[in-house]
């Protein structure tokens, strides 16, 4: 049995929000076309949520298969997955996990976990722009107290320098 438009609402499906321009871009990741903009955060969670209800009554009416939110979606991941290494690579990673005290799995997870946050990291800072004086490691990573104007650190957040170099934060 198909759900209604007010069953779909209910489902959490991942709003996105982007600063843009003095402006707020959001949308709802699983839900392709659905997006919005607006002045600010909540209106722009206001916006989404208007554009979401119409989206979902289109796709209802045209009998458009609706995705489920990332968070319901069953057998797409496992947890799992077999993976093929070099044996002396095998015996390092072994041999680290033994050195910090923890089972090889839960080793790889922390490495996987680090290295995908430092490529979240770069795609980030490859689309900010920073100082064109400094490398771009060096503008993710600057020296103590050293940010150049306008390096993005996270989602909403700022760090830049003051007049006397200081780091400050802003939101």
């Amino acid at each position: 049995m198909k759900k209604t438009v007010d069953e779909y609402m209910s489902l959490p499906y991942t709003i996105e929000i982007t600063p843009d321009e003095g402006k707020f871009f959001v949308k709802i990741k699983e839900l392709p076309g659905c997006m919005s903009v607006g002045t600010t955060k909540p209106d722009a969670l206001v916006m989404i949520e208007d554009a979401m209800r119409e989206w979902l009554a289109v796709a209802v009416e045209d009998n458009i298969d609706i995705p489920l939110p990332e968070a319901m979606q069953t057998g797409r991941y496992s947890g799992r997955f077999p993976l093929r290494l070099p044996k002396t690579l095998h015996k390092k990673l072994s041999d680290s996990a033994e050195r910090d005290g923890t089972s090889l799995n839960s080793y790889m997870v922390m490495l996987l976990s680090e290295r995908n946050a430092l490529a979240d990291i770069r795609r980030t800072a490859a689309a900010t722009p920073h100082s064109s004086d400094m490398p771009l490691v060096d503008s993710l990573f600057p020296p103590a107290g050293k940010f150049p104007t306008g390096c993005a650190v996270s989602e909403g957040e700022t760090v830049y320098s003051d007049k006397k170099g200081a780091a400050r934060r802003r939101k």
